[in-house]
């Protein structure tokens, strides 16, 4: 039957409500099933222990739907709740070209916010199709499903709203890449972990506020990441190799951040890191997660001692770009199924480049440029982005605890 002839079926929506319990389901479709009817559509949705259960069937022959609303009312009342059966034509109407996913984190998610986000979408020329929470907890955060307006153009009009809302935004296109496997790469100092690696190695170097000073200024962009590199590292030569492994121990993990990565992986997603930060501390962490992949700069190391220089590919801004589509090409995973994650201008290449760029906890410059962005101390926040939900984390956990 083609879709002009199926928006001609005479169909009753049929919708019960009321607390609810195990048995509701089967028991309209039992109802329903007296009267051979075909069902066209179902949704169920329980909040806070109260269910709204509607289903779209086809409509009885004539001289049998006052009976069909009868025996449905009956056996509501008989279940203590309520029922509601509306005539119409066919199914749901064509959803409009160009489908995304708006998913807002917010702590706490205010009515206000809530209302702002809608009139932007609706403004954008967007419809709510549905709604849905996938978590409460470290953060809320919702999903809605949009049609009716392409994705770039209403991630843009929504990227204003965040910051003045007091919530996190990211849209993404709806549609099989959520399913597929995918590529998360993250930055490492400030994202992956709490710290900057290079302050801990000058912590040992008795020059921590030279090198912050300098960090600092590079974060903002200020400063050439490749001169600032340099001239950082130069003032930790003539430091005992040893201090490797006692910076390895210091390293601190972002809070949310196994989390994220156990996670992703049991998903069958690919995680890599790349930093401009040094290889001594990122082969030790990707032991220790089970990364696929991580590339960092490396610290020089002659009779014992760092030199206070660097060895091979420097790792700078436009170089974590070409490592995220590096590792993309060896994952076979196309650019437009990669995830960047950072919180410096060194990383703003990188999260243009990915399908979805996240700010993790980001300067400004970051913050304003990438395609949304996460202010919530905790890294498995940006699992919300790609739509699992805190019930789907916690049940993965239980299973490896088992």
């Amino acid at each position: 039957m083609s879709a002009s002839q199926t928006s001609e079926v005479p169909t009753l929506l049929v919708k019960i409500f009321g607390k609810d319990r195990p048995g509701i389901t089967a028991g309209l479709f039992d109802t329903l099933a007296a009267f051979s009817l075909d069902v066209v559509d179902i949704e169920q949705v329980v909040t806070r222990g109260r269910l709204v259960l509607c289903a779209l069937v086809t409509q009885p022959p004539a001289g049998v739907e006052g009976d069909l609303r009868a025996t449905v009312h009956s056996w509501a009342e008989s279940m203590k709740m309520q029922a509601e059966i509306i005539s119409g034509h066919g199914d749901n109407r064509p959803r409009g070209v160009g489908r995304s996913l708006v998913t807002v984190l917010g702590h706490p998610l205010t009515a206000e916010s809530t209302a702002a986000i809608a009139t932007r979408i609706a403004k954008a020329g967007g419809n709510i199709d549905r709604i849905f929470r996938l978590a409460k907890y470290p953060v809320t955060a919702v999903e809605f499903a949009v049609s009716g307006v392409e994705t770039e153009p209403l991630r843009t009009a929504l990227a204003s709203d965040a910051a003045a809302l007091g919530v996190d935004i990211a849209v993404v296109a709806a549609g099989l890449h959520r399913r597929a496997q995918r590529l998360v790469v993250m930055d490492v100092d400030s994202t992956l972990i709490q710290d900057e690696v290079i302050e801990l190695f000058a912590a040992h170097a008795g020059c921590e506020d030279k090198v912050a000073e300098v960090t600092a200024a590079a974060m903002r962009g200020e400063l050439d990441f490749e001169q600032s590199l340099h001239a950082r590292v130069a003032l930790l030569e003539g430091l005992d190799a040893s201090v490797v492994e006692k910076v390895r121990s210091e390293v601190r993990l972002t809070p949310g951040a196994r989390t994220l990565i156990r996670t992703l992986k049991r998903l069958g997603y690919q995680v890599g890191v790349v930093s401009g930060g040094f290889t001594q501390v990122t082969d030790d962490l990707k032991e220790r997660l089970g990364l696929d992949f991580a590339q960092a700069n490396t610290l020089e190391i002659v009779d014992g001692r760092l030199t206070g220089r660097v060895t091979g590919e420097i790792v700078d801004r436009a170089g974590k770009a070409r490592l995220l589509r590096r590792f993309a090409a060896e994952a076979g995973v196309p650019l437009s199924q990669t995830v960047a994650i950072g919180d410096g201008a060194n990383d703003l290449d990188m999260l243009n480049a990915a399908g979805l760029g996240v700010a993790f906890n980001a300067k400004p410059v970051v913050r304003e440029a990438a395609h949304t962005a996460v202010n919530f101390p905790f890294l498995d926040t940006v699992l919300y982005l790609l739509g699992v939900t805190r019930e789907e984390v916690e049940a993965a956990d239980t299973h490896d605890e088992g």
